[in-house]
């Protein structure tokens, strides 16, 4: 019988934040039992990597242009090796990856239907803005899992093959300023869908108290600097 991530028990974790500023500092925030085990961490981490990459695999069959087929099949490659790659840390663990990611599939399905786009270039800025966020969610999260937690990190540090995706959204905002103000709006209604897989992520019982949402204010603050670089680099607005 599967057991829900809310259903197993919790050991206390440390999130290790790090802090943008020039000195590279890391700001360590301890969450006690809102880290999940590190069977989410992985089976979530890993199971988010596979959606990006069927993402991105469906976008490539719906854009004509063969030079974006190209880019978005370099992006959709890269999400595919990080899939892999964590899937080999679970097997090395000696559990079945498969069983790991089952439990997280309806959940993270649905957070890929509520931020797939009507338009071809949403769905585009979606992979870009919620994969970053993410990305940057759980590499703050593996410094909670000693040497397994480092190699994640490492994984997840990889390059992303994104940036292609960004200059076709430029070009497109170039060619038509009318997708600035759409794009805008897009990436805004990104962020709390984006969010709550994160809670769902640190939370044992559900929604969190106030003396938790204290805890997760700094590591929510620093998703949302990452967010509004990204948004600034694409001249779209935040």
């Amino acid at each position: 019988m599967v057991k829900w991530f809310w259903q197993r028990p919790q050991v206390a974790r440390v999130l290790s934040l790090r802090s943008r500023d020039a000195a590279s500092d890391t700001t360590r925030i301890e969450f006690a039992q809102l880290a999940p085990s590190i069977e989410v961490f992985l089976g979530q981490a890993a199971y988010l990597q596979l959606g990006y990459f069927e993402t991105l695999s469906q976008l490539i069959s719906l854009t004509p242009a063969l030079e974006h087929k190209e880019s978005l099949s370099r992006a959709a490659g890269a999400a595919y090796i990080k899939h892999r790659d964590l899937v080999a840390v679970i097997r090395e663990r000696g559990d079945d990856p498969t069983a790991m990611m089952l439990p997280f599939r309806e959940q993270l399905d649905a957070f890929r239907r509520a931020t797939h786009g009507r338009r071809v270039e949403e769905t585009m800025l979606t992979v870009h803005i919620t994969a970053g966020m993410l990305d940057d969610f759980y590499r703050a999260l593996a410094h909670s899992y000693g040497v397994t937690g480092q190699r994640v990190a490492r994984i997840l540090k990889t390059d992303d093959d994104r940036d292609a995706i960004v200059e076709i959204l430029g070009a497109k905002i170039a060619a038509d300023p009318e997708w600035c103000s759409l794009l805008s709006v897009w990436g805004r209604r990104l962020v709390g869908d984006t969010l709550l897989v994160a809670r769902a992520a640190l939370s044992s019982a559900g929604a969190l108290d106030r003396d938790d949402e204290a805890l997760v204010e700094p590591v929510f603050t620093d998703l949302m600097t990452g967010h509004t670089r990204r948004m600034d680099a694409m001249g779209l607005s935040a």
